[in-house]
């Protein structure tokens, strides 16, 4: 049986809440995303985002860029993460201690395990545990061989050999089925924490519509993560967070760069003067460049 088989049956099965594992109730959970800039953390957790906001959960993020441009890959100063805090009441903040870490490489794994509380998950992409990778870092011997994440629950996934394993039949070169991996950690989080995929799966199609061959690699890539989680033994547990109690109303998941944004035009509009931003374009900032060009 193909992954992607297994994946639609079992959502045909019961609506988006397969499986027979263990079903365990949560009222908030605060997940990390991190690896190098090219790994996408920041598409990822935004799309997890919007699936959560889509199930009703309140939200709150923080997306955290490189400070340097370029940095190399693999090093401390290239690490990108996108953390999210989402909960079945009101919430105010990102979150301080995550629950859970998605760490693509060695770098990703250093610069954040500080942050997270006794006990939480860590899923590691154990294919980018090189030697030489653990080199640029300082890692003298694996973290994954020794004991200094005794107190966390590690999940080794190898991420990048399993996607592009995934999408073996597909007209994709092995450099684009490795991009994917981001889409395998997504569907494997998608299914640890029960959220709804129907958005993510037309994103994929609105944003790759010029590339088929694309389009197909990332969903099958999500599908094989969510069939991943269903499958292996490594991962006994799902969660839910239930949607949170709100009043009768429209909704917006907004970011903090779109509502400045918004702000500034509305400044604009209700003053009927111009308004000048001088702003240099470099990420994070970019995004109100693009909303107000």
């Amino acid at each position: 049986m193909t992954p992607t088989t297994r994946y639609d049956e079992a959502q045909a099965a019961d609506g988006g809440t397969p499986g027979a594992k263990q079903i365990r109730q949560l009222d908030r959970v605060v997940i990390r995303f991190a690896g190098d800039s090219g790994d996408g953390m920041q598409l990822t957790g935004d799309r997890f985002t919007s699936e959560t906001a889509q199930l009703g959960n309140d939200i709150s993020t923080l997306p955290n860029f490189p400070a340097e441009i370029r940095a190399p890959a693999g090093t401390l100063p290239g690490v990108s993460s996108f953390q999210v805090h989402f909960a079945d009441y009101d919430i105010l903040t990102p979150g301080d201690a995550p629950n859970v870490l998605v760490a693509m490489n060695p770098a990703a794994l250093k610069a954040n395990v500080g942050d997270l509380r006794r006990g939480a998950d860590i899923i590691v992409n154990t294919d980018e545990f090189t030697k030489r990778n653990l080199v640029k870092v300082g890692y003298a011997v694996s973290p994954l061989e020794d004991d200094s994440l005794a107190g966390f629950v590690v999940h080794p996934v190898a991420l990048t050999s399993m996607t592009v394993g995934a999408l073996a039949e597909l007209a994709v070169s092995k450099k684009d089925a490795e991009r994917a991996k981001n889409m395998f950690a997504l569907g494997l989080l998608s299914w640890m924490y029960s959220r709804p995929y129907d958005s993510t799966l037309r994103f994929l199609e609105r944003k790759f519509v010029k590339r088929p061959d694309l389009v197909a690699a990332n969903i099958a890539a999500f599908k094989a993560g969510w069939n991943y989680g269903e499958t292996t033994d490594s991962f006994s547990v799902r969660y839910e967070v239930k949607p949170a109690k709100m009043l009768p109303g429209t909704y917006r998941n907004i970011t903090g760069n779109a509502a400045l944004s918004l702000g500034l035009v509305a400044a604009g509009v209700r003053s009927g003067l111009p308004v000048f931003l001088g702003a240099y374009p470099i990420t994070p900032a970019s995004d109100i460049l693009h909303e107000l060009s």
